[in-house]
């Protein structure tokens, strides 16, 4: 009993660190929703702070979610249906980890687990040690940041792993891996679809586009403002983020568009400096 009550207590947050994650605007994002809407879509999941922000409000509320990232649809799954195995694997390997932490980083890196639980355990536990907690993969699929400098990481995060798999079990939530323009197949008038795709880069240097092994190219981006066009002649609300980009802005310039800037950090820049005081564009229909 005492378990289920404090899962109730802990407000339910995004499990892993994620390139463009969105915890530290939710208070913004949250003044650009519309005061109601029906089915709520976001095809490019992530860390899935704006999903958990509405189901913290409003438990029970339909959405949609889905990613193209197979390891990342297989942790929303996992953390749902099958928490407790993965609690106790997670353990195993932050006992590990404390034996020697270098060796068994490494060790874990280039594993290839078949299990779903030790998929999913093997995600966690790289996000949660690894360089910037960065997700990135190379031409092959495979994960290759390096070790962070963390002298105790939170590998297990028991109490918001269980404060997750209950506010999943507890919501009308389906989870899919497919492509975003799926969504248009789905999404009706009234529903809210946000996008959070992978950022255009605003310089060389600053290109955060590999979560899969396909990268999210400008021809995507085409896609996705044709898609946005669609979703709006449905009579669908749609708010989208995205770098505060030539490329975006002229995409995005004419009606029924909304565009506003807002500042946010990079958090995950590998140069603290390069961390503050960047603008981004917030985008909507409504």
């Amino acid at each position: 009993m005492k378990q289920q009550y404090d899962q109730i207590l802990v407000i339910p947050k995004p499990f892993v660190k994620w390139a463009g994650g969105k915890r530290q605007l939710i208070s913004l994002l949250n003044e650009n929703l519309p005061e109601t809407f029906g089915t709520y879509y976001e095809p490019f999941l992530g860390g899935g702070a704006l999903l958990f922000h509405i189901l913290t409000k409003k438990n029970g509320q339909k959405c949609s979610i889905s990613d193209l990232n197979s390891d990342l649809v297989l942790a929303y799954t996992t953390i749902r249906d099958r928490i407790d195995e993965l609690i106790s694997s997670l353990k195993i390997h932050e006992k590990n980890y404390q034996k020697d932490s270098k060796f068994y980083y490494y060790y874990v890196r280039g594993t290839n687990p078949r299990s779903e639980i030790e998929k999913t355990s093997r995600l966690l536990f790289l996000n949660r040690t690894c360089f910037n907690g960065l997700y990135r993969v190379n031409s092959k699929g495979k994960f290759n940041v390096p070790l962070g400098k963390y002298t105790n990481p939170n590998i297990v995060n028991e109490e918001n792993l269980h404060s997750v798999s209950n506010i999943l079990q507890s919501s009308r939530v389906s989870i899919k891996c497919r492509d975003f323009e799926a969504v248009l197949r789905d999404a009706k008038k009234g529903d809210l679809v946000y996008f959070d795709p992978p950022y255009q880069p605003v310089s060389e240097t600053a290109n955060f586009t590999s979560y899969t092994n396909k990268n999210f190219t400008f021809d995507d981006l085409s896609r996705l403002s044709e898609l946005c066009m669609k979703l709006d002649l449905k009579g669908c609300r749609v708010l989208l983020s995205n770098s505060d980009s030539k490329e975006v802005l002229d995409m995005f310039e004419k009606k029924p568009w909304k565009v506003s800037k807002i500042q946010a950090n990079r958090s995950i820049n590998s140069n603290s400096k390069k961390r503050t005081g960047h603008f981004e564009l917030l985008i909507k229909n409504y």
